[in-house]
């Protein structure tokens, strides 16, 4: 995906969450927060600093796991899911990382967007 079909899918999916949740989230990190909790599945609470970035790990695991970077692996004793790498994510600096987690959120919500 070009960058600028990119930039304008993802303010268009900033858009679409700003009316799902009632609020625009600020960046890359407050979607993956946003995923984290829809893939825990325990409904909206307050997260600790930690949980907050255990949420993030999940968000990460279950977009990239659309092009088999992870694999889900089940639940922990406190029904947390699980994931195991598979293969690499391919490296780059930081915009490059960027733009590939986002395509990966778009191509995550456009499954569930219907």
């Amino acid at each position: 995906m070009n960058e600028n079909t990119l930039n304008e899918s993802w303010e268009t999916l900033l858009d679409q969450l700003q009316t799902l949740v009632g609020k625009r989230p600020a960046d890359l990190n407050a979607v993956l927060f946003l995923v984290g909790v829809q893939e825990l599945g325990q409904g909206p609470k307050r997260f600790s600093k930690e949980a907050k970035q255990d949420l993030m790990h999940i968000a990460v695991c279950r977009i990239l796991s659309q092009s088999g970077y992870y694999v889900f692996d089940g639940y922990d004793k406190d029904n947390w899911p699980q994931w195991i790498q598979q293969k690499p994510v391919p490296p780059g600096d930081l915009s490059t990382q960027e733009n590939f987690l986002k395509e990966h959120v778009l191509l995550y919500f456009q499954s569930i967007l219907v």
